[in-house]
């Protein structure tokens, strides 16, 4: 159990593979922890330091006051990082962990040598719509909303298997303090400026039943950053890590290998 202490907030995170390795660091989702990795990480090359975390509010890391802004989240993972003596990673991150992966590279280039921005956005829907759930969460939590999360974030198939029930549990046991914390965050973030300045080697993944950020959203996204590359995970939702962990970790283990991380 690692939890380190940032003075405003305590995170937990896990360091897994080779300790000497190139450092991964992964960022997920809103109303998930560090798990959703569990199955892609086994499937990734040797010689890989791979790093996750809980965002505050989420998981074992502790629970400040909401609302969160995105320079939290952003200094959040930089403090960790710098922490962990992490330099030149590869940042993999999904959904609102995509944006914190854009804040990240733009803030610190000499955290971040890579980019993988899977099922995100520079900016993912309005102020308004996430005012809204924000209000719906501290109103009467997350589990009435929980069966149209599961709609947006996994395919038809998926959601017929028992192993759904694992995703809503793990979501409706999210602090709704941190779910509407970190929605807040992501009504006021709009990375399209910034993110069209990086200069470094990226990869948009996309799953093309996605019901949260559309393949075009992460498409536009990607391409805001010149030379990046852009994959469609067929059949999958807001999660392919969850739903297709081998094609994920194919997809990205040749851009391990392209970038010479490993």
């Amino acid at each position: 159990m690692n939890i380190v202490d940032l003075g405003d907030v305590r995170l937990h995170y896990r360091v897994d593979g080779d300790p000497d390795g190139a450092p991964v660091v992964f960022a997920n989702s809103l109303g998930t922890d560090l798990r959703l990795w569990d199955q892609v990480l086994p499937l990734l090359p040797t010689g890989l330091k791979l790093v996750r975390y809980d965002k505050r509010g989420h998981g074992l890391s502790s629970l400040p006051a909401a609302p969160y802004k995105m320079g939290q989240l952003v200094s959040d993972i930089e403090r960790l990082m710098d922490h962990l003596a992490l330099k030149d990673a590869l940042f993999v991150g999904l959904s609102i962990g995509g944006m914190i992966a854009q804040g990240i590279a733009v803030k610190r280039p000499d955290l971040v040598r890579a980019l993988v921005l899977s099922n995100t956005g520079a900016k993912i829907g309005t102020k308004e719509m996430w005012d809204t759930r924000v209000a719906a969460v501290n109103e009467s939590g997350i589990e009435p909303m929980a069966d149209a999360v599961m709609e947006r974030w996994f395919s038809p198939a998926f959601r017929e298997t028992p192993e759904l029930e694992a995703w809503r549990n793990m979501l409706i046991r999210q602090p709704a303090a941190g779910y509407s914390g970190c929605s807040s965050a992501i009504a006021g973030t709009d990375f399209y400026t910034p993110t069209a300045s990086l200069r470094l080697p990226a990869l948009g993944i996309a799953g093309d039943v996605d019901g949260s950020t559309p393949p075009d959203l992460v498409r536009e996204t990607i391409d805001l950053i010149p030379g990046s590359k852009f994959e469609i995970i067929r059949g999958t939702g807001h999660l392919p890590c969850v739903e297709d962990p081998e094609a994920y970790a194919r997809i990205l283990t040749t851009f391990i290998k392209e970038i010479g991380h490993v």
